[in-house]
């Protein structure tokens, strides 16, 4: 494990894998190093030719909880921190919810070289039915008072997606208490997703600065608002390459999506 120091001094920790370009990989919600070990897979089949950056997002694993009120802007500050490491510059790799932070970084930041993103939760039409608008609040408060249990299970409900039933199961098992452990950390990505879940098209503007290629892709084993999304995602950006991988879920298998990658990235 090595750090890095945010510009506002939060502790970022990662591993690295490899050499050659560099790459960072940007968790979505609950992703972080000891819980998530089908991104250090990803890691380490991508290391045969670039050198990885695996790193916990500030409030999650060995990175510091960071100043409040949270904001996605030093998010994209730690990512920052990450690129001035790396050498100056690198690709990004956003999954889930990271997407939309992978991507707002390339909006700002021009040390990003290429982004890559899988299975950004963008609702844009009426597929899915939208986020209330007051989750975010609601989820704030159960943390405010140590309600952890109820923020998961709301999260995974109401954000997710995930059926009553599967909650169940997961209650029963050890990784509950891994989730309870940075449910506080829900309402950041549910602000860096703000304005992408409403069941409306995508603004053309808010990544219309991202010039850099883009790989946007989905499991063919997904649901119909995943692939809707990906496809608005796509359509909204300069430079973008879109791609399904068969009989692939949100659970990517890490050994089909790295060829994706390095063909992309390489």
């Amino acid at each position: 494990m090595d750090t890095v120091t945010s510009s506002d001094g939060t502790t970022i920790a990662f591993d690295r894998y490899g050499t050659g370009p560099a790459v960072v990989l940007v968790g979505g919600a609950s992703q972080h190093r000891a819980i998530d070990p089908g991104t250090a897979e990803l890691a380490q089949l991508l290391a045969e030719e670039f050198t990885v950056y695996h790193y916990d997002r500030r409030g999650r694993g060995d990175s510091g909880p960071g100043t409040t009120p949270h904001s996605p802007e030093r998010e994209i500050d730690d990512i920052a921190a990450l690129l001035q490491h790396a050498g100056g510059a690198a690709a990004l790799y956003g999954m889930s919810s990271g997407s939309a932070l992978a991507l707002d970084a390339a909006a700002r930041r021009p040390a990003v070289t290429k982004v890559a993103v899988y299975e950004p939760p963008f609702i844009v039409d009426d597929s899915r039915k939208p986020i209330r608008i007051d989750l975010q609040p609601r989820l704030e408060r159960l943390i405010l008072t140590e309600q952890r249990d109820g923020a998961v299970e709301l999260f995974l409900a109401e954000a997710a997606g995930v059926p009553p039933e599967a909650i169940e199961g997961l209650k029963k098992s050890p990784h509950w208490a891994a989730l309870e452990a940075v449910s506080h950390t829900y309402p950041y990505d549910l602000a860096l997703l703000e304005g992408t879940q409403t069941g409306a098209p995508l603004s053309p503007h808010r990544w219309a600065a991202v010039t850099v290629p883009v790989l946007v892709v989905d499991g063919g084993a997904g649901p119909d608002w995943m692939h809707a999304g990906a496809d608005a995602l796509a359509a909204v950006l300069l430079n973008a390459t879109r791609r399904t991988l068969p009989d692939q879920t949100h659970d990517v298998d890490a050994t089909v999506l790295a060829p994706v990658l390095r063909t992309f990235l390489a």
